[in-house]
């Protein structure tokens, strides 16, 4: 129980870090949307320790080449304020998790038809936040929906999203039962 306190309490000192960081960035607020964040001056560091393990635990189900960039997946819901679970939701629906790709196109979100090649995951979580924040929610586009119209040809698209999102906060839902009533108050 010491070992879980400890380590729970290095893991919010290490995410405190990652809120000075992301304020320095001085990033731009974007209009509120359904899915999108205001997290840049709110910042709860339980909550991203809990979307943070949901990811991995999620992503280690699947046995997914992916589950080492976890930190950049909360990377990108920071910096571009995005639901953190909406880029690794893709990535399930349109690659398994980064199992069927075009071969070393690190390109998981089927991202430009999956033709598209990134140099490591790390690049592709990066550039698809970007695009998502720049070319779907600054354009008004801010429901799985309305992005579904975009990104896919499929009418099914969205409501495959929401399977996998569904999957991950079932998964925070557990994290949070666990640590909560194991809580160790001092």
């Amino acid at each position: 129980m010491k070992n879980i306190f400890f380590i729970f309490t290095i893991i919010l000192l290490i995410f405190s870090k990652l809120v000075v960081s992301a304020e320095e960035k001085s990033i731009e607020a974007g209009q509120s949307a359904i899915i999108s964040y205001k997290i840049i001056l709110e910042v709860d560091n339980k909550l991203l320790f809990y979307k943070k393990y949901a990811i991995k635990n999620v992503l280690s189900k699947y046995n997914s080449p992916l589950v080492n960039n976890v930190d950049s997946f909360i990377d990108a819901c920071l910096t571009y304020q995005i639901d953190c679970y909406l880029l690794p939701a893709i990535s399930g629906l349109e690659s398994t998790f980064g199992h069927y790709i075009f071969p070393d196109s690190y390109n998981p979100f089927g991202w430009g038809g999956g033709h598209i090649i990134f140099k490591d995951w790390n690049e592709a979580i990066d550039k698809v936040a970007f695009g998502l924040k720049y070319s779907y929610f600054n354009k008004g586009l801010t429901t799985i929906e309305s992005i579904g119209s975009l990104y896919s040809q499929s009418p099914n698209w969205a409501v495959r999203i929401k399977f996998f999102i569904n999957q991950f906060e079932e998964e925070e839902k557990n994290l949070r039962l666990y640590f909560e009533k194991n809580e160790v108050k001092l």
